[in-house]
């Protein structure tokens, strides 16, 4: 039987954001829309944060990493065109939102994170959450993950000064990759094509993510930008 409007947590702030802070800034894919509606945002932020779980802005979950503004998560979403049945790789778990968003797409999702804590925690609020085909990694996100290679997508949730050499080898041809690249303080959101061997390359929107530590990024100690 499905929930009536009282008995679902949130709706109200929920449609709010998929209206006012996605559909009308542009994104128009009705399937990301449903997900972004679906998927219950406030469960993946600390209960601290619980009243501004749908607020236009990220949210801090830890670790000096956040969980990415909705508009974001929804643009980057719309961008990589998740196929049913596609590997997606996401790099940058952090709380586990955009790798249940990606899930409920359909797509087979492996995800990486480099802190621990925040990779046993996505894992553990995934599986209670229900969510299927995700598969948490701990490790270097800026190496990928070779042994399942290639993807059709890989998403990448934190900024690098370029586009790790690893990832585009490890993204399938014909394969799409939703990236920010730039400095510490802003970067350019990109989407990449692979396709017989050539990539191209549209920009997107201007961000700001927290730095990609790994040895095709950042290295270790730059100092976070949230």
């Amino acid at each position: 039987m499905k929930a009536t409007h009282e008995t679902v947590p949130y709706e109200t702030e929920r449609r709010a954001m998929v209206e006012y802070q996605i559909r009308r800034r542009g994104v128009r894919d009705e399937k990301v829309l449903e997900a972004m509606l679906c998927v219950p945002r406030h469960e993946f932020v600390p209960a601290a944060y619980l009243g501004s779980a749908y607020d236009d802005r990220p949210l801090p979950i830890g670790e000096s990493e956040t969980i990415s503004q909705p508009y974001i998560v929804a643009a980057m979403t719309s961008a990589a065109r998740v196929q049913p049945g596609e590997k997606v790789l996401e790099i940058g778990t952090g709380s586990g939102y955009q790798a249940a968003i990606l899930a409920y797409l359909g797509g087979k999702v492996y995800t990486m994170e480099r802190n621990f804590l925040l990779a046993e925690t996505a894992r553990a609020r995934l599986a209670r959450l229900g969510y299927e085909g995700i598969e948490v990694i701990d490790g270097d996100g800026s190496e990928g993950r070779p042994s399942a290679a290639p993807y059709q997508v890989i998403l990448v949730t934190a900024a690098s000064p370029q586009v790790p050499q690893p990832l585009l080898d490890q993204l399938d041809g014909g394969g799409r990759m939703v990236i920010p690249v730039g400095d510490l303080l802003r970067q350019d959101l990109q989407l990449i094509f692979k396709h017989e061997g050539q990539v191209t390359t549209r920009f997107l929107d201007p961000c700001q993510f927290v730095p990609l530590i790994g040895k095709h990024a950042w290295p270790e100690g730059k100092e976070r930008v949230h």
